[in-house]
């Protein structure tokens, strides 16, 4: 930013479009934090949307909410209020203080406040409320710095009050309208320019519901290529009390799973760029997401290899009218029972109850059953979510128990895990590949093993679990790991944001490779053999990311290289153009390091 200039595309900006993209960055980040998060504005008094550049208005505040969330700990309160006032005489800007009204937005934090001595500082690059802060909390970056320059890029300023031990308040005042001639002489390498039309995106065929969510809707994801099938889809999700949010190609629909968190997916299995089998075991290595049931609807007969990931259920194409509404009914159903119910076929007393005590907690219901014929009398009485079997019961075997089971039209969908201990010929082997969707054989981590898929197939989530289970599933996945020894390409041109990428990437023992543009991002892929993952910036001078990514897809040998979107932009459509140029997924700035690093070992995650 100090090296080139900062440039403004003035637009209409509507606060209730504001609002919501703040709500939907912000509410999942405060309640994993325990914070009370409060966005306050009277909208009537905003008539007409303000005139100034969207996307780094945005960036001011997302920066401030950043660093607010984060020097504020667990059961705080955090809030952001917008109002139209008339200017104080506080404001250094005399221009804004001549004006008969501006827009502020506060924001308001129970944090760890700044000392006065340190307030005067606290907007410079890379400071510190203090030594014991940054030991505390780690670094706030260079949010503030960059938001002092852009508010006056705007016209406006940042004031800030504070009490040690208290909290403090950020407020950005700014014009209600852009008018160069407000900003002050200070603020130089300031360039105005007036929005540029870019390409457009491909049109979204059929209208979607995704702007127009709220906290307690239920959501679908469905991702289809066929369009009008998708459309079908959508008006059945619509019928049936859903929000329903549009997916057409692989990579798009694993991003919005991640973005939106819908109560349930419905998949094709044959998708561009990302096949629907390898976007399902995206989905299931995820623990933020595995637990969400996918319901998969295809016309290719991958029926086993489907529910072998965890799928929640598969019907094939072409579907009548009852098999899609029934598929709905189902996903409906499990969604809306929150107690699961699993079934244990196990003859030994002691071993089926360690089984239960292992598996159970207050989202499962566990059943003993210690024959066949009782296991199946008991199917018939009551609705199953899962079940374990061991093969060798007293009065039938394991495999005749599944037989009966899967020739039952009632009973044929439920899952079902092999837990054995027995040697099997390979004619058991081959008969058990059609009769179980998974099988763990009873060795020294066959209790993890266990664990880890009756979570799959019973669609728990994991961060619900006793933090001991959740330990053991993570401890199987082994996801610490995974970025060890990986290389990964930083494409970016601010040497700020390198710096700190580097030395988080390192720290996980990730070897980085460094350039400042698209072009030398090229280069260095062509020179550099064996880069595993690309984080890549967008906008960026002489190669842009996009047009980075667009070119590096053309080369066959990266087709399939992850590339994750670093962005400060958040304006409808910016999330589907770095999907549509090709990036694998998609990550908004100022980065949450927790959530990149998440994403990265899901897409490195073999």
């Amino acid at each position: 930013m100090e090296a080139g200039k900062i440039e403004i595309e003035i637009d209409e900006v509507p606060v209730s479009e504001l609002i919501n993209n703040l709500k939907q960055l912000f509410t999942e980040v405060a309640k994993s934090k325990h914070i009370e998060f409060k966005i306050s504005c009277d909208e009537e008094q905003f008539r007409s949307p303000l005139k100034t550049d969207k996307q780094r208005l945005e960036q001011i505040l997302r920066n401030l909410l950043s660093n607010a969330f984060k020097f504020t700990e667990r059961d705080g309160q955090i809030a952001l209020r917008i109002d139209i006032e008339r200017p104080g005489a506080l404001l250094r800007n005399e221009k804004l203080r001549r004006l008969p009204e501006i827009v502020a937005f506060s924001v308001s934090d129970t944090g760890i406040g700044i000392p006065e001595t340190k307030q005067g500082i606290i907007f410079e690059a890379f400071q510190q409320a203090d030594g014991s802060t940054k030991r505390k909390f780690g670094g706030t970056g260079l949010g503030l710095s960059i938001s002092r320059e852009l508010a006056g890029a705007l016209g406006g300023e940042i004031h800030l009050e504070s009490e040690e031990g208290k909290g403090s308040i950020f407020t950005l005042y700014l014009p209600l309208k852009f008018d160069a001639a407000n900003v002050t002489k200070g603020e130089k390498n300031i360039e105005i320019r007036k929005p540029v039309p870019r390409e457009p995106l491909p049109p979204q065929e059929a209208e979607d519901d995704r702007y127009r969510l709220s906290d307690n809707d239920k959501t679908i994801l469905i991702i289809e290529d066929d369009v009008v099938f998708a459309k079908v889809l959508l008006n059945i999700a619509r019928d049936k009390g859903y929000k329903g949010i549009l997916a057409h190609a692989g990579n798009t629909g694993l991003s919005l799973a991640r973005y939106y968190r819908p109560d349930a997916i419905i998949l094709d299995m044959k998708l561009p760029v990302l096949d629907g089998s390898e976007v399902l075991k995206l989905l299931k290595n995820d623990p933020e997401l595995r637990h969400i049931p996918v319901q998969i609807m295809s016309g290719y007969d991958r029926r086993k290899e489907g529910l072998e990931l965890g799928a929640f259920d598969f019907i094939s194409k072409p579907l009548t009218h009852d098999a899609v509404h029934g598929a709905f009914d189902r996903i409906q159903d499990f969604i809306n029972r929150k107690l699961k119910k699993l079934l244990v076929v196990e003859d030994d007393p002691a071993q089926n109850k360690a089984i239960r005590e292992l598996i159970g907690n207050g989202d499962i219901r566990s059943i003993a059953a210690h024959t066949g014929q009782e296991a199946y009398n008991i199917l018939q009485d009551e609705r199953f979510d899962c079940i374990i079997i061991d093969l060798g019961l007293p009065d039938m075997t394991g495999f005749e128990l599944m037989e009966k089971i899967k020739e039952s039209e009632q009973l044929n969908r439920i899952p079902i895990i092999v837990y054995t201990g027995r040697d099997m010929s390979r004619e058991e082997a081959r008969q058990l590949e059609k009769l179980a969707n998974t099988v763990v054989l009873k060795t020294t981590d066959s209790q993890e093993r266990l664990l880890d898929e009756t979570a799959l197939f019973l669609h728990r989530v994991e961060a619900k679990l006793p933090k001991e289970k959740q330990q053991i599933i993570r401890k199987l996945h082994r996801t610490e790991e995974v970025l060890k020894n990986k290389k990964v390409l930083i494409v970016d041109d601010d040497m700020r944001n390198i710096y700190s990428l580097t030395n988080v990437m390192e720290e996980e023992g990730m070897k980085c490779f460094v350039a400042e543009n698209g072009r030398v991002a090229i280069d260095m892929l062509e020179k550099q053999p064996g880069i595993d993952i690309v984080l890549m910036d967008i906008m960026m001078p002489e190669m842009d990311g996009y047009e980075a990514t667009m070119a590096i897809r053309k080369m066959n040998q990266f087709n399939k290289l992850p590339i994750i979107a670093l962005t400060a932009k958040a304006m409808k459509g910016d999330r589907e153009k770095c999907l549509e140029a090709g990036m694998s997924d998609y990550v908004s700035k100022p980065v949450n390091i927790e959530q990149l690093l998440s994403l990265m070992r899901v897409w490195l995650y073999k």
